[in-house]
């Protein structure tokens, strides 16, 4: 019998973001027959940990802050001396990549999690991605973190590999299936849902400027997520008059919001490639997305399965509000443009093969 490949994914946490919602899928789904994951996490908490099989170590290290949790995660690598390092989360990426050739013996993946140039701004951290060429892959989701990283940051190309997020269809259509309207949502209004952490970067500010454009419609905004610029909007909200906007906060089952949306709006200024985007898609809800960095015009299929306008034209975009609320879209189209392309067999498929691949060298 072949010795299974040990995988040791890196992550802060397991809150409910992008990054931990792929690297819990991959965990979970790799084949048991060749690979051993574990999961390390800088401290053990957050709404994902419940979705992690049971056979998937978690590792707790239990520190705050990530600047200071890279002596216990090198002291677990040489404790344990996994096969594969798989870090999935920018900042601990960056810090990592200094220490890569302590470990001749193991093999290093980060995965990208954004335009670096457009996210990360401190000049310490950007230090470190001169050491970024220690990895032996890096996976960039999109087209625009590739050109990003070869560009500004030297990356040899034959280092990244592009592979898209997965989508779950199965867990998605099982929080679909318990799903009612939401009680905001109201009879003989439209209802447009956002959802993001509520921080500069997810552009809502835009999004209540343009919906100050929409006052007079029969349109309801609901906003799901929390953070850091939430009094900041809620002020906005209240300068602007929106009487028609709400903000839900986080929300245990967002699919439900998504399920019974009108429509799906995107306002982010950069993404890496969006989870939210594909999931309003795998839930049959049409989408308008900013036009803005992160594989945005890689997921969406105009007139499929969705637009793509210029936010800050708040007048337009505006009227491509309206537009789209009076047309009528295929749910099931919009579902198979996804699933085609992004659900989680496919998806999986590349990762084992990047993994295998690695093992081989």
């Amino acid at each position: 019998m072949t010795k299974k490949i040990s995988v040791m994914f890196i992550l802060p946490d397991l809150e409910t973001g992008g990054a931990e919602r792929i690297v819990t899928t991959i965990a979970n789904h790799l084949s048991r027959d060749r690979f051993e994951p574990k999961i390390l996490l800088l401290r053990k908490k957050g709404g994902y940990l419940n979705l992690v099989k049971e056979d998937v170590e978690i590792i707790d290290i239990n520190t705050e802050r990530i600047r200071h949790s890279l002596k216990p995660i090198l002291a677990e690598i040489y404790r344990r001396k996994p096969d594969i390092v798989f870090s999935g989360f920018g900042e601990v990426n960056a810090y990592l990549a200094l220490f890569i050739k302590l470990f001749p013996r193991t093999k290093f993946i980060a995965r990208e999690t954004n335009v670096v140039t457009e996210h990360v701004t401190r000049k310490e951290i950007k230090f470190f991605y001169n050491f970024y060429n220690n990895y032996q892959r890096i996976i960039a989701q999109s087209d625009d973190m590739m050109k990003d990283l070869t560009g500004n940051f030297n990356i040899k190309s034959n280092k990244i590999i592009k592979i898209n997020n997965p989508v779950d269809f199965e867990f998605i259509n099982q929080k679909l299936s318990t799903a009612v309207k939401p009680e905001s949502f109201k009879y003989n209004y439209k209802n447009v849902v956002a959802i993001g952490n509520l921080s500069s970067r997810k552009g809502f500010d835009n999004l209540l400027k343009v919906f100050s454009r929409l006052k007079n419609e029969n349109i309801l905004l609901h906003i799901l997520g929390d953070g850091k610029d939430r009094e900041i909007l809620h002020q906005m909200k209240d300068f602007l008059g929106l009487k028609n906007v709400f903000f839900h906060g986080r929300q245990e089952n967002p699919y439900q919001f998504l399920k019974f949306a009108d429509l799906f709006i995107l306002s982010s200024r950069y993404e890496g490639f969006p989870n939210v985007l594909l999931e309003a898609g795998a839930c049959g809800t049409y989408s308008l997305a900013n036009n803005c960095p992160g594989g945005i015009n890689e997921i969406i299929q105009p007139r499929v399965n969705g637009e793509v306008s210029d936010i800050e034209n708040y007048e337009d975009f505006s009227q491509k509000v309206m537009s789209i609320l009076h047309g009528s879209y295929d749910k099931d189209s919009i579902k198979n443009s996804i699933r085609s392309r992004f659900s989680k067999d496919i998806i999986l498929d590349k990762y084992e093969k990047v993994l295998l691949d690695l093992m081989k060298k």
